[in-house]
């Protein structure tokens, strides 16, 4: 009798105490992404000089165009998947008063021929 009151009591003090993280990883959790899929091909081709519909074209409308500064693009990539920590990665296209891509950063780096020639 007091061996099954044990085989009772441990585990419900363990499912009690582990109960919330145990029930967690239990639960299934969808992935989640928001925003720009960016791969780094489609930044290699990203040219020196090209417009802003070139751009466009080639990478798809940006997330984020700011009030007051319309030649800075923003290219926001947000995942989380099931119980992973969430990743972000960010691609920044400066443009100057022409409407010509005068520069890349942020997480993705632009090609070794970025400064050549449109054909």
């Amino acid at each position: 009798m007091q061996l099954t009151k044990w085989l009772i009591a441990v585990p419900l003090a363990m499912s009690t105490l582990t109960g919330c993280s145990l029930l967690e990883k239990l639960v299934y959790r969808i992935d989640i992404n928001q925003g720009n899929y960016i791969e780094q091909e489609a930044v290699d081709t990203l040219k020196f000089g090209m417009t802003k519909e070139q751009v466009r074209y080639v990478m798809g409308s940006p997330m984020l165009v700011e009030n007051g500064y319309p030649d800075t693009w923003y290219y926001i990539y947000h995942r989380t998947e099931g119980h992973s920590d969430p990743e972000q990665k960010n691609l920044i296209v400066n443009f100057n008063s022409n409407g010509q891509l005068v520069e890349v950063s942020g997480d993705y780096q632009p090609s070794a021929e970025f400064f050549e020639s449109i054909n």
